[in-house]
């Protein structure tokens, strides 16, 4: 008996046909792994922003108790801005030691504090290192910016954050109806219209033309006139007010919404929607009128 014809070669009877993926196959796949990303990319993102959004919330939170700390311990809240008479022009000319100059030992940056001569007003070569340092509470995790240089060429570090001088558009002076301007001694029994009513901190946007977070001027103050969010784009942000007495509103980096502080320590996010004359109210610590609607 012939066995080659019972048993054949192991590499006949082994043979494997292997073939591989076919244009069309891998288009395929492309298409479906390019589609999970577009459907997964989008929720990535609103939970980064969610994220961000919350840790800004955060600080404003903090901002408001060191503000309430500093009002417990001297029984008024922090002047917007000192050592000058009023209108305060955004140039870097005179003192305008800031409300956020005297906030310091209740941010925990007391050695800051030592470190700032306010005697000799902000811009003072011998202020010139503590204007440079980051402060991380002021700073919203969405924005890009950290530093700036003034028109001296001065490189500073910004906030985030500003304190509510005024209800309307006006430029700072010692006769603004919010909680923090020129020369401010506010109580709380001086907002007649309710701490949880009255709008203290909130935050803001544009580096341009930014004198810093120790300046008492648009840097660190705004009032309630309409709130923008995300004015960035790839042209960086847009150009700073011509008029050194324009302060500008409240704005975020949060689409839609801006992270305001109230007078009583709650935060809130405003829509940008907001009624115009409530935000008005906001802005005026005694406005004598009924709340208005939504």
């Amino acid at each position: 008996m012939n066995h080659s014809l019972l048993h054949p070669p192991l590499t006949h009877r082994c043979a494997v046909v292997s073939r591989g993926f076919t244009l069309v196959e891998l288009l395929v796949v492309i298409a479906i792994i390019a589609t999970l990303i577009g459907m997964l990319l989008p929720a990535v993102q609103a939970a980064r922003e969610a994220a961000r959004r919350c840790s800004c919330s955060n600080n404003v939170a903090q901002l408001g108790l060191a503000l309430h700390n500093y009002e417990f311990a001297h029984e008024v809240f922090p002047a917007g801005v000192t050592g000058d008479t009023g209108p305060i022009s955004n140039l870097p000319e005179g003192h305008h030691v800031g409300w956020i100059v005297r906030l310091l030992p209740f941010m925990e940056q007391t050695m800051l504090a030592r470190h700032f001569t306010a005697e000799d007003g902000v811009y003072a070569p011998a202020n010139a290192d503590v204007r440079r340092v980051v402060i991380n509470t002021l700073l919203c995790p969405s924005s890009a910016t950290e530093h700036v240089r003034d028109e001296n060429g001065i490189r500073v570090a910004v906030s985030s954050y500003a304190g509510c001088h005024h209800d309307v558009e006006a430029p700072i002076d010692a006769d603004n109806h919010g909680i923090l301007f020129l020369e401010s001694r506010i109580r709380f029994s001086d907002i007649a219209d309710g701490s949880s009513n009255t709008l203290l901190i909130g935050e803001r946007l544009g580096s341009q033309g930014d004198l810093g977070w120790a300046s008492g001027t648009r840097a660190t103050l705004r009032n309630t006139s309409p709130l923008t969010t995300r004015r960035r784009d790839s042209r960086g942000d847009q150009p700073a007010p011509e008029d050194p007495l324009v302060v500008g509103g409240y704005g975020s980096e949060h689409p839609g919404v801006v992270l305001v502080g109230m007078g009583d320590g709650a935060v809130q996010a405003l829509t940008t929607d907001i009624s115009a004359n409530l935000l008005r109210q906001l802005g005026d610590r005694d406005d004598g009128e009924l709340p208005a609607e939504e």
